[in-house]
């Protein structure tokens, strides 16, 4: 087993990860910016080092420092946890040419599902359906405008490099093709300094269905699909499992695909295939997470499994714990993500110190976070200090008891997106299941007005 793991990471993915580590009793460093120098994991970890300043850049993006640090300190592993440096070809190369093990998928494995281009060809030739793209690499205006039409309005534009959201344009007609190439390159750029895109043929209303799989080069285990449709600027915002409204017909095609890729990959530990569905159930490949995903909690409430431990074991070699018969569903997940955000002010970000915090207990009901009273959120990072993750028998219950768990949360000091999403959760479409990745771009106005009168009638 690994002695001594680096968690390369901050906030509640910091904090999850360590926990499983010290359960396997494995010893921990956690690294921090000077921004998050009274993050609650530092007093927790068994060691903690102050990696730089403020920017990510400088501190959970320095691959250099990071490495160093692991080696001086003692570590033999990484684990990347998910954004910053989880994705990134270059960081895995560096920390196995150090010496080091990395908590996730060969190198090379990276770097051929993040290139998502290359990713759909390799599921192409498993035979798993795509939808029709193609990748920019120096056509002419002329050329392009031939492609889009060949494809067929609406199409998609997307990084070649990284996921998130980053770099999406939907386009519905040529007039303003090229400003949105423009831009998606321009972003892409920015997010993962690599500005090729790719069109693709854009899917009307589809469900976003993504399957956890693990996988040691023996054993290949799916542990069933996620319901993640509900999406706000193509970043995921509320998570179920399982999906309660594809047939089971349709999610053994979508396991069996998923498997294929990783039997056809050679894949070596915990991953996400990501599949959009039309309402015809049709599916189609959309790509592949070679790392944790926020939503793992959701997976873990419905298996009792701890996907940060198997990551661990099968890094460490010594395989999966389970088998594929042992990985049985039980009642029904939901997550909704904490973002420090006003929505009422265009979903602002909110920075500031929080004055109160009471945070929301009881049976099955989970609040991954490592935010306490008086901590200052900081604006340098991503909006999201935590989720909520609760499991009932049934998916009404589940959304009643999550209805709950968010009147508990108190949290005082900044704004957050927790009215929002309890404004989601007495929606009649969405209790219905007659949910779609466009369900928050048509609802938005509807949900917010919702959530201005919950907040008026209770002050």
């Amino acid at each position: 087993m690994i002695k001594k793991v680096l968690i390369a990471n901050r906030g509640e993915c910091a904090l999850s990860i360590l926990r499983s580590a010290k359960e396997l009793g494995i010893e921990t460093l956690v690294i921090y910016s000077k921004a998050d120098a009274y993050q609650s994991y530092i007093y927790i970890a068994d060691e903690a080092v102050c990696i730089g300043d403020k920017f990510s850049k400088d501190t959970y993006l320095n691959m250099d420092a990071i490495i160093t640090c692991a080696i001086e300190k003692g570590c033999d592993a990484i684990h990347p946890g998910y954004g910053f440096l989880s994705e990134s070809y270059e960081f895995a190369k560096k920390v196995c040419d150090a010496g080091l093990i990395f908590i996730g998928p060969s190198p090379n494995l990276i770097k051929l599902m993040g290139d998502k281009i290359g990713a759909k060809n390799l599921m192409e030739d498993i035979k798993v359906p795509v939808a029709k793209a193609h990748s920019l690499d120096g056509e002419s205006k002329e050329e392009i405008l031939e492609i889009c039409d060949k494809i067929g309005y609406p199409i998609i534009l997307k990084a070649r490099s990284g996921g998130g959201g980053k770099g999406m344009r939907r386009v519905d007609s040529p007039e303003n093709l090229f400003h949105y190439i423009d831009l998606s390159k321009a972003e892409a750029k920015a997010s993962f300094g690599d500005e090729r895109i790719f069109i693709e043929k854009f899917i009307e209303n589809p469900r976003h269905i993504e399957v956890q799989v693990l996988s040691d080069g023996n054993k290949f285990l799916h542990l069933y699909e996620r319901e993640c449709s509900l999406q706000r600027n193509n970043q995921k915002i509320l998570e179920e499992a399982p999906c309660n409204f594809i047939s089971d017909e349709l999610k053994e095609k979508l396991y069996k695909a998923s498997l294929d890729c990783v039997r056809a990959t050679g894949y070596l530990g915990a991953g996400t295939v990501e599949f959009l569905v039309d309402k015809d159930e049709n599916f189609y490949f959309c790509e592949m997470n070679t790392r944790l995903q926020v939503e793992h909690a959701v997976t873990e409430m419905i298996t009792g499994l701890d996907i940060i431990k198997e990551q661990f074991r099968i890094a460490s070699g010594l395989g999966l714990s389970i088998n594929q018969e042992d990985v049985k569903v039980s009642g029904h997940a939901i997550e909704v993500r904490i973002n420090a955000l006003d929505p009422m002010k265009d979903f602002t970000p909110s920075s500031g110190k929080i004055n109160f915090l009471f945070t929301p207990g009881g049976v099955d009901t989970r609040f991954e976070s490592a935010i306490y009273k008086g901590l200052e959120i900081p604006i340098y990072y991503d909006s999201m200090i935590g989720k909520i993750i609760v499991k009932d028998q049934r998916r009404l219950s589940a959304i009643k008891k999550l209805r709950r768990a968010i009147e508990e949360t108190m949290i005082d000091g900044i704004e957050t997106n927790l009215g929002f999403m309890y404004s989601i959760l007495f929606d009649l479409d969405f209790i219905r299941g007659n949910i779609s990745t466009n369900f928050i771009r048509e609802k938005e106005t509807d949900l917010l007005k919702r959530m201005k009168e919950v907040r008026d009638n209770v002050t």
